[in-house]
C-alpha cells in the first residue's frame, strides 16, 4: 500500500516540479519570496489532494483490471481507504495555506505578492464559485473523515453518507479545474490534472448512477439459512445464470436487503459448478448479528462478484508453507481444502494452524479435520486459546522449516484472521531477523 501510493505521489509531484520549472518567470518567484513559496505550496497541497482524490473515486469502481497488480480487491479497498484519509488530510493542509495570505501580509507586507491570472469576468466569477464550493466541500470531508474513522458510528448511516463523495468529489473538480493557474494546462502539471478529472469524473457519474460492479451482479435466492454455530450463520444461496463462478479464496457482495446494501463476504467453499455459493456470517455488527433471525429459504438475493486474489497456493516445490486463519478467517481455507479433495495430489506440504478460543465448541473443527484426513500433505493444527495455547512466529519458522529454518529457506505464510494476530506475527519475523518470510494476508476491512 506505502508503495503504490508514495509512487502515485512521487509522480504527481514529478509533473509539479518540471511545470514549475519550466514555467515563465519561475526564477523570480523562487523560495526567498514568501508570496511565492505560499503560492507553490497552495498549488501543490491542492494538486496532491485532488489527485488522491481522483485516485479514491476511480478504486472505489472496483476496477477487476488492477487486482492482481495490488494483489486482491481487498488491498484494493485499504489503498482506497487510505488514499482518501490522505487526500482529506492535504485538503486541510490547503485550507491553512490559504488562510496563511494574513499571516504573510501582516509580517512581510504586500511586496513581492505575485499577480492574479487574468482571464476576463466570466472566469473571475467562475473562480469565485469554485473556491466557495472548495471550502465546502474541504468542510464536508473533515466531517467524514471523523464518521469514518469513528468506529461506533453506524454502518448503515455511514454508507448513506458516503453516497455523497462522487457529489463532492464533482464540486472538487470544479474547483481544480477553475482554480488551476492557467499556465498550467500547456504543461505536464495541467496534462495530468485533465486526466484526473477525467477519470475521477466517470468514476464519479458510474456511482451516483448505481452502476458499479453492474456486469459482475446476478441475482438468486436464497437456498437454505442456519445457525452453524453461536453468532455464526450460513446462508447458501442458488444463483441465476449469470455467474460465473468463484476460483477458491475468493470473495463477493450480497445484497440480502436493498436497504441495508451490499456487504461483502467469503465463499467459503469451492466451486462445484452448481451456482450455488455459501457464506459463513459472523455476528460482528447489527446487521449481521440478526440475520439468521431476518432470512428466510426463497428470500431474493443478489451477488455481485467474485472479487479477490487469495487463491490456493500450487507448485510451491520445498518452499515452507504455513496456513493461518483466525475465527471466522478460516472461511477461505474451508474452500481451499474442499477444491483439493478431487486432486489430492496437487495438494502444498503444508501446515495449517486454525487459533480458536475453545477446540471443543468451534463449529468449524470437524468439517477441518475430515478434510484434512484426505489431504495428508496438509498437516492441521488447532491452537486453543482457552488452553493456553498460543501460536508465534518462532513455531512457525520452527515447525514449518525444522533444521531448515537457518539456513534461510522461504517461509510463505498465508494469513486470514484478526489483524492483532498477523501483526504479531509480522513483529515476530522482524524481531528474528527472517528476512525470507513471505506474508500474504487478506485486509478484510471496507470502511
Amino acid at each position: 500500500m506505502k508503495r503504490w501510493l508514495s509512487a502515485f505521489l512521487a509522480l504527481v509531484t514529478l509533473a509539479w516540479g518540471w511545470t514549475l520549472l519550466s514555467a515563465p518567470g519561475s526564477a523570480g518567484a523562487g523560495p526567498g519570496n514568501p508570496w511565492a513559496v505560499r503560492e507553490h505550496a497552495l498549488t501543490l497541497t491542492g494538486l496532491w489532494s485532488f489527485a488522491l482524490m481522483s485516485l479514491v473515486m476511480v478504486l472505489a469502481t472496483r476496477p477487476v483490471w488492477l487486482e492482481r497488480p495490488f494483489g486482491g480487491m481487498d488491498r484494493i479497498y485499504r489503498v482506497h481507504k487510505w488514499a482518501g484519509i490522505l487526500a482529506i488530510g492535504f485538503a486541510a493542509l490547503h485550507w491553512l495555506v490559504e488562510l496563511s495570505a494574513g499571516v504573510i501580509k501582516a509580517v512581510f507586507g504586500r511586496e513581492g505578492r505575485l499577480p492574479k491570472d487574468r482571464g476576463g469576468d466570466f472566469l473571475e466569477a467562475m473562480r469565485d464559485v469554485a473556491e466557495e464550493l472548495g471550502e465546502f466541500a474541504v468542510y464536508a470531508l473533515l466531517a467524514m473523515l471523523v464518521l469514518t474513522l469513528w468506529k461506533r458510528f453506524p454502518f448503515r448511516a455511514w454508507r448513506y453518507l458516503h453516497k455523497a463523495m462522487p457529489a463532492l468529489y464533482l464540486v472538487l473538480a470544479f474547483h481544480a479545474a477553475f482554480l488551476a493557474p492557467l499556465d498550467y494546462w500547456g504543461q505536464p502539471a495541467g496534462v495530468l490534472l485533465a486526466l484526473l478529472i477525467a477519470a475521477g469524473s466517470v468514476a464519479s457519474v458510474l456511482a451516483l448512477a448505481g452502476w458499479i460492479g453492474r456486469r459482475r451482479r446476478v441475482g438468486g435466492v436464497v437456498e437454505s439459512v442456519r445457525e452453524s454455530g453461536p453468532g455464526l450463520t450460513q446462508v447458501t444461496c442458488l444463483l441465476d445464470e449469470g455467474w460465473r463462478g468463484h476460483r477458491p479464496g475468493q470473495f463477493a457482495f450480497a445484497t440480502f436487503d436493498r436497504f441495508e446494501g451490499a456487504h461483502p463476504f467469503t465463499i467459503a467453499g469451492a466451486d462445484r459448478g452448481d451456482r450455488r455459493v455459501t457464506f459463513e456470517i459472523k455476528a460482528l455488527g447489527d446487521y449481521t448479528r440478526g440475520l439468521a433471525r431476518r432470512l428466510e429459504a426463497g428470500r431474493a438475493v443478489e451477488v455481485e462478484g467474485p472479487y479477490g486474489c487469495f487463491e490456493l497456493p500450487r507448485g510451491r516445490g520445498r518452499r515452507g508453507q504455513a496456513w493461518v486463519a483466525g475465527g471466522i478467517g478460516v472461511t477461505p481455507f474451508l474452500a481451499w481444502l474442499e477444491a483439493l479433495q478431487a486432486t489430492p495430489e496437487q495438494a502444498p506440504d503444508v501446515d495449517f494452524y486454525y487459533c480458536v478460543r475453545d477446540r471443543a465448541a468451534d463449529p468449524f473443527v470437524a468439517r477441518l479435520e475430515i478434510l484434512c484426513a484426505a489431504l495428508p500433505a496438509v498437516r492441521l493444527h488447532v491452537i486453543s486459546s482457552i488452553h493456553n495455547e498460543s501460536l508465534s512466529a518462532e513455531v512457525l519458522g520452527t515447525e514449518v522449516l525444522g533444521d531448515r529454518m537457518g539456513k534461510k529457506e522461504v517461509l510463505e505464510v498465508w494469513f486470514c484472521g484478526p489483524q492483532g494476530l498477523a501483526e504479531r506475527l509480522r513483529q515476530g519475523f522482524r524481531d528474528m531477523g527472517a528476512a525470507g518470510i513471505r506474508f500474504h494476508q487478506e485486509v478484510f476491512e471496507m470502511r
